[in-house]
């Protein structure tokens, strides 16, 4: 059973980051469509506008909130997020019961040639077979992350103090690993990523272990 850790919100310069609340909902899936295309605004690329955060910051809220942090402009407003779990088999399980099949009702599977599919239709896909890490990452990186956050909070060490609020979590929570995906050709990222901690595994796969 994976425990629940409580943190203190955190100051950072003029930036609190804190846990996230319900109410920030719907600004997360806002960030996460902004940031959607490689840290760029994705708005454009899909039809339906919440496809995005069905995908990759919707089952994290609904099943893992303890371990959702929000960069917050002080004010309130989210301008970031990192979201995680430590155990990334046991959340998947977690999503085939309770989140993927209410969406692939809602989503049907593409259909034909997949260089043929829309962006739409690729992330339909996502919902209708999860992609997974190996099982020698797992073993020794059980645990998993997302980070994203609006432009104007990006490159001011906001995002390192996003990862060092969720990565003890994490930890104190079990996890002895933490892997991520990113783009091959996303290196803007990537150098963000080296620069704390993680360390290439494979294509687009980046791991650290956790102290």
């Amino acid at each position: 059973m994976l425990r629940v850790v409580h943190h203190m919100p955190r100051e950072v310069g003029a930036v609190h980051i804190r846990r996230y609340q319900p109410s920030d909902h719907e600004a997360l899936y806002d960030i996460c469509r902004r940031t959607g295309d490689r840290g760029g605004d994705a708005t454009q690329l899909y039809a339906d506008p919440r496809l995005l955060g069905h995908v990759y910051v919707g089952p994290y809220l609904a099943l893992a909130p303890q371990w959702a942090f929000v960069l917050d402009d002080g004010a309130g407003a989210p301008a970031g997020y990192a979201v995680g779990v430590p155990d990334t088999a046991g959340f998947a399980a977690a999503c085939e019961q309770h989140w993927w099949p209410p969406l692939r009702r809602r989503y049907p599977a593409p259909t034909g040639p997949a260089d043929r599919h829309t962006p739409d239709q690729r992330l339909a896909r996502l919902i209708h077979d999860p992609p997974t890490a190996p099982d020698w990452v797992l073993a020794r990186y059980p645990a998993h992350l997302h980070i994203n956050l609006l432009p104007p909070a990006q490159g001011q060490g906001r995002g390192r103090a996003l990862i060092g609020t969720l990565l003890p979590a994490l930890a104190q929570a079990g996890a002895a690993g933490i892997y991520l995906g990113v783009a091959v050709d996303n290196h803007r990222a990537i150098g963000f990523y080296r620069r704390v901690g993680f360390e290439s595994l494979d294509d687009g796969l980046f791991a650290r272990l956790l102290p």
